[in-house]
């Protein structure tokens, strides 16, 4: 089983890193057709892609900051995203058709 964390920031990546998560792989994009059942995904996916992810069978969490509007479109440190309390927290998500 593999688990992605999926982030284009460096900041977030080092933060991950630091939060000793098991990461089996660090990616920019998550290709949804490359993750399996039983798999785990980590980020802050769109929630349509989260849904996908979820309706594969694999886990998803969410790193969750609660961001200030004042930080909104800046590139946050590894130590910006602990000073915020940033946490991975666990969802399911389901597309209602």
């Amino acid at each position: 089983m593999t688990t992605y964390f999926v982030s284009r920031h460096p900041g977030a990546i080092e933060w991950a890193k630091r939060q000793k998560l098991n990461v089996t792989q660090f990616v920019a994009h998550l290709d949804t057709a490359q993750v399996q059942h039983g798999d785990t995904v980590i980020g802050s996916l769109p929630v349509n892609l989260a849904a996908q992810v979820c309706a594969i069978g694999a886990a998803y969490w969410h790193v969750s900051v609660a961001l200030p509007s004042t930080l909104r479109g800046q590139e946050l440190s590894a130590d910006d995203l602990d000073r915020l309390q940033a946490r991975v927290e666990r969802f399911h998500l389901q597309a209602i058709e």
